[in-house]
């Protein structure tokens, strides 16, 4: 059963100029870049403002200067009462190109003379009674024949060191702004480029020491996701994203290992269940045979013996012979079988001891020797000299070679042939025929299959190579079937000889 992961998306921050970047881009934008270029504005901001101050400061320190510098020569031409050397001093504070107007007034802020713009009238302003009271030069903005200014004021005092009157220095206040404009103009460009430049390093930076490597574990991802589980990703980029993609590589390698393990079961779940079906057919056929056994043994050996006494009586006349003959050959038939069904049926407790690979062969040929010669088959033999000796069950090792050579028998034209010989420590005995071979899609499987036989109804019973097989499996042998290329076919039995590895797999 699959299941379905959602991702969770990073949604505090919805930004339309940002939905065409990843996510960690956005982060990268809205948490680093966003902060340094906030920052740096506000920097600008405070630098303006300490800038505007200073050069505020430094326009009325001029001013100051100016009137500190005519303030002498104003107020010795005033002790004198001489005006053209008052507005003399006035006139020469133009020559700094920075003043737009001086006047002095009297201690009541009546005008007494002037050049340039400047205030008319100052008695009902503040400013006269301030400098009374603190001695001290004033400030102020004002707007004078639709100008904005900004005068200073000092006090002039005679030569008894008494306050006699004021002078007013005055200069456009625009002259305060128009400084600062075009440092503002320089600073928010210097701060336009600068963010800039952070912008394009954060996103370069990103690509070339992060983003690239994502991309590649985000498309190693995707590979794995469209069900290549035989990928890995390479590790490479920083060793954060190179942990993540050795940790993908390793989840992989224990999906990989589990899905092994799995199939590992799987099999052994089938092999299992195929075990588990044999033994329930070879219960139910042992069953069988156990009944067959006692419900047909013994009237088959009465029918045997009764049909033999006839044989021996000399009563019978030759067609009466002969048709006991062939009743006894059918019951003699039906023994064959029945003692297959018990043969197949047996346990598969074994009894091994030493055998001798030529005895063992010479037991079988002395055994089907009276078929050979009823059926006119010609037996040949080609056994190995010093054939090592052999571990196991004679009576379940000379049934199956028994069950191969009847077989062969009963498929051959003229011909049978064995022939034994010894290959990396195993006893090799193959069987061979001259007969029409078995079909060209025959399934060894198939033929191993408990009754199954290829031979017309009534000739077999589909147990002898069921047989073989099941002792052959005793003896942690090998059997193998194959056509032979001149016509016929080939039984060929592996067994491991004494002194290998049989004990081991016993």
């Amino acid at each position: 059963m699959s299941r379905k992961y959602t991702v969770k998306k990073n949604t505090g921050v919805s930004l339309w100029p940002f939905t065409g970047l990843s996510s960690l881009k956005r982060t990268l934008l809205l948490f680093v870049v966003l902060p340094l270029v906030l920052l740096s504005a506000l920097g600008i901001r405070f630098g303006l403002d300490q800038a505007n101050q200073f050069q505020n400061k430094r326009l009325k320190n001029d001013l100051e200067l100016i009137g500190r510098a005519i303030s002498l020569p104003v107020g010795t031409a005033l002790n004198d009462q001489d005006m053209e050397a008052v507005y003399l001093a006035l006139d020469s504070v133009f020559v700094l190109g920075e003043v737009y107007g001086a006047s002095v007034f009297d201690v009541d802020g009546n005008r007494i003379a002037s050049a340039g713009v400047t205030e008319t009238d100052l008695t009902s302003s503040h400013i006269p009674a301030r400098i009374r009271s603190t001695g001290q030069g004033q400030e102020a903005f004002s707007r004078v024949k639709g100008r904005s200014l900004f005068s200073h004021f000092l006090p002039l005092f005679n030569a008894a060191g008494q306050i006699q009157g004021l002078i007013q220095i005055t200069r456009k206040a625009s002259d305060f702004g128009r400084a600062l404009h075009q440092l503002t103009v320089i600073a928010w460009l210097v701060w336009g480029v600068f963010s800039l430049a952070i912008l394009a390093a954060v996103l370069l930076g990103h690509y070339g020491g992060v983003g690239r490597y994502v991309d590649k574990l985000l498309a190693h991802m995707q590979r794995v996701a469209e069900g290549d589980l035989a990928y890995r990703a390479v590790l490479e980029g920083p060793s954060e994203v190179a942990k993540i993609a050795q940790g993908l590589n390793q989840m992989l390698d224990s999906i990989e290992q589990a899905n092994r393990e799995l199939d590992a079961h799987r099999v052994a779940q089938s092999t299992l269940a195929a075990q588990l079906k044999d033994n329930e057919k070879m219960v139910a056929i042992g069953s069988m045979a156990q009944g067959i056994a006692h419900e047909l043994g013994a009237p088959l050996s009465v029918i045997d013996g009764r049909a033999r006494r006839l044989e021996r009586s000399g009563l019978l006349d030759e067609a009466t012979l002969r048709q006991v003959h062939g009743i006894r050959n059918q019951v003699d038939r039906l023994t064959r079988t029945v003692r297959q069904l018990l043969d197949y049926c047996r346990p598969d407790s074994t009894q091994p001891r030493t055998l001798a690979p030529q005895q063992l062969i010479a037991d079988v040929i002395a055994a089907i020797e009276p078929e050979l010669d009823a059926q006119k088959r010609t037996l040949t033999t080609h056994i190995a000299d010093n054939l090592p000796p052999l571990q196991g069950d004679a009576g379940r090792l000379e049934l199956a070679l028994l069950n191969i050579v009847r077989n062969a028998l009963q498929a051959a034209h003229s011909t049978i042939d064995i022939s034994a010989s010894s290959e990396a420590n195993q006893l090799i005995i193959a069987v061979s025929d001259d007969g029409a071979g078995l079909p060209a899609d025959f399934s060894l499987d198939a033929l191993l299959e408990p009754f199954f036989t290829t031979k017309s109804p009534g000739e077999g019973t589909g147990l002898g190579l069921a047989i073989v097989r099941s002792v052959i499996d005793e003896h942690h042998g090998h059997l193998s079937i194959t056509n032979r290329a001149q016509g016929g076919c080939t039984v060929r039995l592996a067994l491991p000889l004494f002194g290998t590895d049989q004990e081991h797999h016993a």
